[in-house]
């Protein structure tokens, strides 16, 4: 390993080639990652990256950092414990669509409350890819998928309204197909010091022949700057609305300080949750035998 020192290369960043699909939009977010980091001048060993299931969760894999591969709809809670545990490590969660929006819904509002200082990374394909391509929570209404022969019922939902409304403290949506924007985005989410939400737009170029690159390309909207920034209602409003008119923001779209969820916690850093004594007090036994 080179010394901190020394200033990485992207390559530096590369644990072994990537299995997607030709063309898939998981390399843009591959690459923005990685650009984020030489920016940043960070070195492997600072970073832990947390992945999911599906195709998202395999970049864990892909780039040479401390890694957790963890069960469908769990990164946050695990990324959450590993910042507690040492809260000098960059930590990132990067997982999919159905990972976030579906059995991890929960996780993503009750870690926008806590504001714990980790960014998530949603890679965002409106589709199911890994399982051959079931409709997904971001799935447009009407959607016919070879799971879905007669079209999707349900309508979609939004990951960027519902962060806001869950508390996340930095939110922003970036689009794989413009790799150097999003690697500025991430940036911004990592430097940010709360929990940072980033939607990542991620084409399917195998299963979901609906929302190609060019049709993403034809949508998004860069998200309109208010000097001064919006509040919290104010930027929900705003993404409503452009949404209504068929449009997808994209950029920064809401960032607010406030105190991180380990310095509520915590009161000295240098002696996180795994280097605290966690023994029951005597009065806890006493009080369990009174139930027992």
């Amino acid at each position: 390993m080179k010394a901190v020192a020394e200033k990485l290369t992207i390559r530096d960043f590369e644990a072994k080639k990537p299995g997607w699909c030709p063309g898939c939009g998981d390399y843009g977010i591959y690459a923005a990652l990685r650009n984020a980091f030489v920016q940043l001048g960070l070195h492997p060993e600072q970073i832990v990256l947390v992945g999911g299931i599906g195709c998202s969760g395999k970049i864990a894999d892909y780039i040479r950092t401390y890694s957790v591969h963890t069960l469908h709809g769990r990164i946050l809670p695990v990324a959450t414990g590993i910042k507690l545990a040492n809260p000098h490590l960059v930590v990132i969660g990067v997982g999919g669509d159905g990972d976030a929006y579906a059995i991890g819904m929960s996780h993503l509002i009750h870690t926008g409350r806590r504001n714990p200082d980790i960014t998530y990374i949603v890679m965002d394909n409106q589709i199911y890819g890994l399982t051959k391509g079931q409709a997904s929570p971001t799935s447009e209404q009407g959607m016919m998928t070879p799971a879905s022969p007669y079209g999707s019922k349900e309508g979609p939902v939004d990951g960027v309204s519902i962060a806001l409304s869950a508390g996340a403290t930095f939110v922003a949506r970036g689009f794989a197909g413009n790799p150097k924007e999003l690697a500025e985005i991430i940036k911004r989410a990592i430097q940010h010091k709360g929990f940072s939400f980033v939607d990542a737009l991620s084409p399917c170029v195998t299963f979901n022949r609906i929302n190609t690159y060019d049709w993403f390309r034809e949508r998004i909207v860069p998200f309109p700057e208010k000097t001064g920034g919006y509040t919290r209602d104010e930027a929900l409003a705003q993404v409503l609305q452009i949404r209504s008119q068929g449009k997808i923001p994209t950029g920064i779209i809401y960032e607010e300080e406030g105190p991180s969820y380990e310095e509520e916690i915590l009161t000295d850093p240098d002696r996180p949750i795994a280097h605290l004594d966690l023994t029951p007090k005597p009065e806890f036994w006493d009080l369990l035998k009174r139930y027992q």
